[in-house]
This record gives structure tokens, C-alpha cells and sequence, in this order.
């Protein structure tokens, strides 16, 4: 499927953003000017087709469309009046600069970040670039930003940073994380997320920047790039490839279905207390094992394959990646208690719709799979 992006714009042409329509105000946050950096990403693009489709909010994506960046994943709201597109990298700070200038957002949700812990250990160095200066470069634009508004706009502002539960290390058979729990993280991917949460949170203590912070559970759904887990098994065994589990199988992960991160994002970003963090999971916990098994469970009915065998004959146990860490789960207790949050999904209907979704748009996966990611094997180093 071929997008045709009218209002992609690069950072010398953003005069073009300043000013702009007056629109029906019909939700209380969403009547917002929002930066979504990362917006091109998995949880970006889901959070910027809900803001455009739900709400009246203003958006302008930031992205810098590395390998899992993909503007087909904004199709859907491409034509929208309230939406635009910023191709440019957040570590470039007059990019930056111009754009809060010429954007005025009320608020930015900060997602873009390198995420995948295999190729974390393939090549740190771009997990260090992208998420930890990148972040302090945002955090100064936004803060150069915020030090320009009135009191009351400036009362209002919010810097939403995303981070990731692998930054608390690894749990085991018993317990959960909190927002009180130690950094442990084990990986560069997840250090390099410690960083950049330990960042915000120094901008707020420092200069007064009002931040949020949100560190959720694995992420699952429509639009995610099929290096991860479960678009990989669904890709594989549609293709007939080896489905690759590390070790055992055993390591668990609580899934949380974009949607209900989305949810969740927005009812941080309009009640959440400046300063705070909050956890958000989705209490489905799964072995990696039982996430493949259910995955091929789920093909086997909704499309057989044509010998007749089970998917399951083609999971194939391979050896464990560096520092894998075993357990994660999340107490999402304070998002439920303070902002009346609670996840919808359950991962067997969460589970089910997704592979629906992949079996219904190979036109969003198949290019992916030929021109950028075929499903090889990555963090050997």
C-alpha cells in the first residue's frame, strides 16, 4: 500500500505549523497541541491514530524513520487537518528547537528510542545515541520551550517520557514491580532507558520541568515490528520458518496490549500529578513458550496450515541471549487507585485480534519482511 503524505515536513520548512485552525473542543485533554517523537514507532503510531481518530487533539509526529519507523503505520490519519509529520532526528537540537517554536505544543509524549534488547547487544552505541542524548537533547528544547509560556500555560505543560519495566532487572517466581522498585537494568537496551528516565526526572528536580513518567510491560498488538516476539511467531509460521525460543521458553513477561498503554498514556497525561511516575501492565502473565504455543494454537484454527501438521512442530529451542532477564510484572496498583485506569484486554482476546490483524494487512508486514527484517536470528554478540 503506497502513502501519499502531503504534510510530511522537514525542520526548515516549520513556519508552515505556526498559527492554525481553531477546532470544536470536545474532550478535556484532547483539545491539546501534541508532540508525539517516535510517532512513526509501534506504541507512537498507535497513540497518534487514537489522538487523531478520538479526540480533537492537534498532533505533530516526530520521527526520525529508522529501520522500525514506517509512515504506512499513520495511513490511517495521514489526510486528517490536524495531523503533520516532522521527519528528524531528536538529537538534533536546532531541529528540536524549531520545532517546539513553531509547534506551541501543550504537551509531548515522548516514545522515540531504540528498543529491541537484541540489537542492543549488536550495537549499543545507538542505544546510547538515540535514548539517553537524544532525551537530554529533547528535555533542552523542551525546557528552553516551556521557560517562553505564560504562568498558566506554563502550569499546564507536561513532558510525558515512556520508558520500560527492564529497567527494574528481573524479578523472580514471586512479586511485582512498583514504582518504588531499584534500578537494575542488564541490558544496554535497558540501561540505556534507566538513563534517560533518570534524566527527566533530573530536568523536573533541577529546573522545574513538569514530567511524567511511565514504565509499562511488554507491549503487543497491531502495526509492531516483527523483530519482537509474538509479530515474529505469527510471521514465521505463517512462512513456514523455525519459530526460535530462547533456552526453555521459561522466561515470563506480563502483556499489555497497546491499546490499553494508550489508554493508559492519556489518562496519565491529563491526570497525572507533575513529578510522579506510574506503572502500567497489563497483569497477563505468559512464558515465553506458552506466547508461541498459544500463537500457533490460534493459527492452527484460524488458518491451517496446507500439510495438515500443527504450527507447533516448528518451534525450535535455541540458545539463550546474554543476560535474559526471567520474570517481569508490574503492579499497575497507583495508575488504577489515583487515575481510574484498569486494562480491557485480556491476552487470549488480545492475543486473538492481533493475529487477525496480521493475517488481514500482509500489505503493512510483507514489505517489512522483504526489504528490512526476514526473521533472522540477532543479539549473538
Amino acid at each position: 500500500m503506497q502513502t501519499n503524505f502531503a504534510k510530511i515536513l522537514y525542520w526548515d520548512d516549520l513556519a508552515l505549523l505556526q498559527g492554525g485552525a481553531v477546532y470544536a473542543r470536545m474532550c478535556t485533554m484532547y483539545n491539546k497541541r501534541c508532540i508525539v517523537t517516535g510517532g512513526a514507532g509501534f506504541i507512537g503510531s498507535a497513540l497518534t491514530r487514537h489522538l487523531i481518530k478520538e479526540t480533537q487533539a492537534e498532533v505533530l509526529v516526530i520521527d526520525a524513520l529508522t529501520y522500525a519507523g514506517n509512515l504506512s503505520s499513520l495511513a490511517e490519519v495521514e489526510a486528517s487537518d490536524r495531523f503533520r509529520f516532522l521527519k528528524a532526528d531528536i538529537c538534533d537540537a536546532a531541529a528540536m528547537a524549531e520545532a517546539f517554536a513553531a509547534f506551541r505544543p501543550d504537551t509531548v509524549f515522548h516514545l522515540a528510542a531504540e528498543s529491541h534488547v537484541d540489537r542492543s547487544i549488536d550495537g549499543p552505541a545507538a542505544f546510547i545515541r538515540t535514548n539517553v542524548t537524544g532525551t537530554a537533547t529533547l528535555l533542552d528544547a523542551a525546557l528552553a520551550y516551556w521557560r517562553t509560556l505564560p504562568d498558566g500555560k506554563k502550569d499546564k505543560f507536561r513532558f510525558q517520557h515512556i520508558s520500560t519495566d527492564e529497567v527494574f532487572g528481573a524479578l523472580g517466581a514471586d512479586g511485582y514491580f512498583t514504582e518504588e522498585t531499584p534500578y537494575k537494568p542488564h541490558s544496554p537496551y535497558s540501561a540505556s532507558k534507566a538513563a534517560s528516565d533518570h534524566l527527566v526526572r533530573a530536568w523536573h528536580d533541577t529546573f522545574g520541568l513538569p514530567v511524567l513518567v511511565t514504565n509499562c510491560s511488554n507491549n503487543y498488538g497491531p502495526y509492531h515490528f516483527p523483530e519482537k516476539l509474538i509479530p515474529l511467531a505469527i510471521l514465521n509460521a505463517l512462512d513456514g520458518k523455525p519459530l526460535p525460543v530462547y533456552g526453555t521458553g521459561a522466561n515470563v513477561r506480563d502483556w499489555l496490549h497497546v491499546d490499553d498503554h494508550v489508554a493508559a498514556l492519556l489518562a496519565v497525561n491529563e491526570r497525572g500529578v507533575a513529578g510522579e511516575t506510574y506503572n502500567v501492565g497489563g497483569h497477563n502473565e505468559r512464558t515465553n513458550l506458552e506466547v508461541v504455543q498459544a500463537i500457533c494454537a490460534t493459527l492452527d484454527e484460524l488458518k491451517p496450515r496446507a500439510n495438515g501438521k500443527a504450527y507447533a512442530e516448528l518451534i525450535t529451542f535455541v540458545a539463550d541471549r546474554p543476560g535474559h532477564d526471567a520474570r517481569y510484572a508490574i503492579d499497575s496498583g497507583k495508575l488504577q487507585r489515583e487515575l481510574g485506569w484498569k486494562a480491557k484486554w485480556t491476552f487470549s482476546t488480545g492475543l486473538a485480534d492481533t493475529v487477525k490483524w496480521y493475517l488481514a494487512n500482509d500489505w503493512w508486514w510483507r514489505p517489512l519482511r522483504e526489504e528490512k527484517y526476514a526473521g533472522e536470528r540477532l543479539g549473538r554478540k
